[in-house]
C-alpha cells in the first residue's frame, strides 16, 4: 500500500499545541469517568504481563478522574470493536494499550477503524516524524527496506481517519502530545485514545496528553479519610456493613482493605468535607484506629506507616 507524499513541516518537530485543540467533550464539560481497555494475547496467556493499567489507575486517581472498569481482551476483531464502543459509550475517558505495531497481530488501528465506521489513511505527518526522529543508523535501515518492511513499518501510521462519508459524527485526532517521539496519541469519539503497549511509551505518552484532556476542577474531587486499624476484617466488617448502608444515600464510599496482613485501612469518600471527617472520627473510636491520610483525590499527602 502506498503513502501519501509526507506534507512540509517544521523542522524542529513541536507537539501539537495544546491550545489549539478544543475541549473533545464540549464546552463546559470535563471528565468524570474513565476505563482501560488491554489489547493482546500476550498478556493473556503470560508472556506479558500488564503494567500500564496499574499506571493508568494511579494517573486517573491523582487527576480526581474515577477508573470504572479495566479489561483485558484478545487481538481479536469482534473483541475489539465490542469492547471499544461500549466502554465509549458508557465513559468520558478511555485509553487502549496495544496492537499498535508493524506485526499482522497488531490489528487495534484496523479494529477502531471497524468499530467507528471510519477507513483507515496513512497519516503523512506521522511517517514524516517517523523518519525524522529516527537514529542515523535506523534511517539508513529505512532507505533499504524492501518494499514489504516499508510497508510493514508504515502500517503504525495508518490511523482511522474521518473520510466525510459516513463519519461525520465520529472525529479523529492526531495529536503529538511529545515533541521527542514520533508516536502520536490517536484520539476518536472524542473519548478513546490509542496508546502503544510498550510501559515506557506508554507511560511517557499519557503523562504527555495531561494537557489535551478536559480535567475536574479541584471542586469537583471528592475528600477521602483513611485509617488504619490493626483489628482484623471480619472483625470490624459488621460495623463497615452497617455505616455504609447508613450514609450510601449521602453519596459516601466506605472502603475496606488489608494492610500487609497487619490490619485494615478503612476508606471513607465523599464530597462533604466535614461530613466525612466526622464519620472518620466515628470509625476511628469503633474501630480503635487512626487516621493516616487524609485530602482531595489525587492531593493527599504521603500516607503514614500504620
Amino acid at each position: 500500500m502506498s503513502s501519501q507524499a509526507p506534507t512540509s513541516i517544521p523542522q524542529k518537530l513541536s507537539p501539537t499545541d495544546p491550545s489549539t485543540v478544543p475541549n473533545p467533550l464540549g464546552d463546559g464539560k470535563y471528565i468524570k469517568s474513565a476505563g482501560c481497555l488491554i489489547i493482546g494475547d500476550e498478556v493473556l496467556n503470560g508472556k506479558t504481563k500488564d503494567t500500564n493499567s496499574n499506571f493508568f489507575a494511579q494517573f486517573c486517581f491523582d487527576l480526581g478522574i474515577e477508573l470504572k472498569r479495566i479489561e483485558v481482551i484478545a487481538d481479536d476483531e469482534e473483541e475489539i470493536v465490542e469492547a471499544a464502543r461500549r466502554m465509549t459509550e458508557k465513559y468520558d475517558f478511555v485509553v487502549t494499550s496495544g496492537g499498535i505495531g508493524p506485526t499482522h497481530d497488531d490489528i487495534t488501528y484496523a479494529s477502531l477503524g471497524s468499530a467507528f465506521n471510519l477507513p483507515l489513511v496513512h497519516h503523512p505527518e506521522t511517517l514524516h516524524r517517523m523518519m525524522e526522529l529516527s537514529t542515523p543508523q535506523r534511517k539508513e535501515e529505512l532507505k533499504n527496506a524492501t518494499p514489504a518492511q516499508k510497508q510493514a513499518r508504515e502500517r503504525m501510521a495508518l490511523f482511522p481517519t474521518n473520510s466525510g462519508s459516513g463519519s461525520e459524527n465520529v472525529k479523529s485526532e492526531v495529536l503529538f502530545v511529545d515533541g521527542d517521539k514520533w508516536v502520536p496519541v490517536v484520539r476518536l469519539a472524542g473519548k478513546l485514545c490509542v496508546f502503544p503497549g510498550i510501559p515506557s511509551l506508554f507511560q511517557q505518552l499519557l503523562l504527555s496528553l495531561t494537557p489535551y484532556l478536559p480535567l475536574p476542577p479541584a471542586s469537583s474531587k471528592p475528600f477521602r479519610h483513611l485509617i488504619y486499624t490493626s483489628k482484623p476484617e471480619s472483625v470490624i466488617a459488621p460495623y463497615l456493613t452497617e455505616l455504609q448502608a447508613r450514609v450510601k444515600k449521602e453519596g459516601i464510599r466506605v472502603g475496606s482493605y488489608p494492610y500487609l496482613y497487619s490490619g485494615v485501612h478503612v476508606s471513607l469518600i465523599g464530597h462533604d468535607i466535614e461530613r466525612v471527617r466526622a464519620l472518620g472520627q466515628e470509625v476511628v473510636r469503633e474501630v480503635d484506629g487512626k487516621v493516616v491520610s487524609e485530602g482531595k483525590l489525587g492531593s493527599e499527602g504521603k500516607e503514614a506507616k500504620a
